[in-house]
């Protein structure tokens, strides 16, 4: 499966050694503003080893139809911004490129964008791509159907010079069907980040709770999205989609996925 990258800073960068180190998946090319690193090898630029191409790419040298005609892929991963989309959507969606968007926040145009390509092509979008955080929304959902009047908090723990409130836990806040204000921020240190919501029972507490101990576990729920979304029929998906098969435990669905695709667990 040959992929193409957007975004190569920390996250980007992790999740390419991620990638590189898939035996099935192929690394073309990662693609940046910054024309710094412009030609170099993925790789060799990371230190790992890899007959993959992977060269690097600025935005300045090729349009994204240019791109795509010299060096075609099957799906583009993007970690750059909420502007990338503009470079790529058209072109990838006339030539049905499969399309996984990691970016925390879309302004609701940009959404409208990704909405439109997703008539022609599987589009993916997760603010949160990693399998932990989606697997614990899910379970905090299902919580809350069975004991909709139990007090929730959520805890999001990040890094000391983050400003802003983690776009996880607003994602996980309007999940649960809760105001911001339930959310509780701490910063120390370099935490990269800590998500926790809280169940207060009269008689009980519970506590569901990820931490994302390096960048590398975006690059894990990556590979379960290529492994999951690709030959989809076109439309706009979410982790979520991929995952909830998962949870029919004992049914005709769940025979299928263990005789058809990887458990879960694998890509942790």
């Amino acid at each position: 499966m040959k992929v193409g990258l957007i975004g190569f800073g920390k996250t980007g960068r992790a999740v390419a050694s991620v990638l590189l180190e898939s035996k099935e998946v192929n690394l073309q090319w990662v693609l940046r503003k910054s024309t710094i690193l412009e030609h170099r090898s993925v790789p060799e630029f990371l230190g790992v080893h890899s007959d993959e191409p992977g060269l690097i790419y600025s935005v300045s040298e090729f349009s994204a139809d240019e791109l795509l005609e010299r060096h075609p892929v099957d799906v583009i991963v993007d970690f750059s911004s909420a502007d990338g989309v503009d470079y790529y959507a058209e072109a990838a969606a006339k030539r049905g490129v499969t399309i996984i968007s990691a970016i925390s926040a879309y302004p609701s145009d940009k959404l409208k964008v990704l909405s439109d390509i997703s008539d022609k092509v599987p589009v993916l979008h997760s603010p949160n791509i990693t399998l932990g955080i989606n697997f614990l929304m899910i379970a905090a959902k299902i919580l809350k159907n069975i004991a909709p009047y139990t007090d929730i908090e959520i805890i999001e723990e990040h890094f000391k010079n983050k400003p802003e409130i983690s776009g996880t836990a607003k994602k996980i806040a309007q999940t649960l069907d809760l105001p911001d204000d339930s959310i509780k921020t701490i910063r120390a240190g370099g935490i990269i980040g800590v998500h926790e919501i809280i169940f207060g029972f009269p008689y009980q507490v519970v506590r569901l709770r990820h931490e994302s101990i390096s960048r590398e576990a975006f690059g894990n729920g990556i590979i379960f999205a290529l492994e999951n979304l690709v030959g989809k029929n076109s439309g706009l998906y979410t982790m979520e989609d991929l995952l909830l098969p998962f949870f029919h435990l004992n049914s005709p669905e769940q025979e299928y996925i263990e005789n058809n695709t990887k458990p879960w667990w694998k890509f942790w």
